[in-house]
Parts: structure tokens; sequence; C-alpha cells
């Protein structure tokens, strides 16, 4: 009996966690554990998070139509692009979904060619002057999102 409690027990413990990693569809390296800063919050204070390696989270909702390169996150009505490395990895074009992204945040200024460019590559979305980007070593999207 006492036996069967200790099972039961550690598959409760065990379980969760299994499931939690099983419920990501993962790019590039894995996104480290820890502190996970929500896109709108870092936005509200970009100096605060600019230059330095952090896990962001947001919604992919738009992803490069050309080859899967970037990924538009968005949280309460605020969005970055996502480069994703120096084209070191790729995404389906069709994915969206919550995510979370491992990279370093910036704020760039797009010339018109960069827009221009980027503007052919999206799903009809208009193309800033400047921008905020993210670019990523890691990003995971909930695999079974229902609002994808």
């Amino acid at each position: 009996m006492r036996r069967t409690l200790m099972a039961i027990g550690m598959m409760a413990l065990v379980g969760p966690a299994m499931a939690a990693e099983a419920a990501w569809d993962k790019y590039g390296a894995d996104v480290p554990a820890g502190e996970v800063v929500p896109l709108a919050q870092a936005l509200a204070n970009p100096a605060a998070h600019e230059g330095q390696a952090k896990v962001f989270s947001g919604r992919v909702v738009d992803v490069c139509q050309k080859k899967g390169c970037w990924v538009m996150l968005e949280d309460d009505g605020q969005g970055a692009r996502v480069l994703l490395g120096d084209h070191d990895f790729y995404v389906p074009k069709d994915v969206r979904g919550q995510a979370q992204v491992h990279g370093v945040l910036s704020r760039v200024a797009l010339s018109p060619d960069a827009r221009q460019h980027t503007a052919k590559e999206t799903s009809g979305a208009p193309v800033p002057a400047v921008e905020y980007r993210i670019v990523a070593d890691g990003v995971q999207v909930l695999a079974d999102d229902p609002g994808a």
C-alpha cells in the first residue's frame, strides 16, 4: 500500500512536468527556464530590458511568408519582430499561438528599403518606420493553443 501511494505521488509530481514540456513546439535552441517577461511589460520600460538576453512572452500573430525566418510577437497591443538568429533556424509559415522567445530586445529604425522588403514577407500588416526587435536563439509555441 505504501509503495502504491508513493508511486501515485511520484506520478502526480512528474506527470505535469512532462506534460508541460510536451505542450511546446520548439524551434532553435531550448528556451531556458526562469523568469519570463511579458512583451507588453518589457515595452512599457524598454530601457530596463534592451541589450540583455531574456525570455519574453506573447502571441505569435504573423510569420515571414517567404522562409519563416521571423515572427511577430504581440502582447496586450504591443509588438516586436522576432528574428530567428541570423537565419539560424526557421518556423513553419502557419505557426500561431502563445509563445516564449529567448533573445535580446532592441529598438531599430528601418530604412525605406528594409520596410519594403519586410512588407513583401508579411501577411498584410503595415511595417512601421521604427520597430522593436528581438534577435532570438530559441522560440517555443504552445502546440495545442485553441486560439491559434
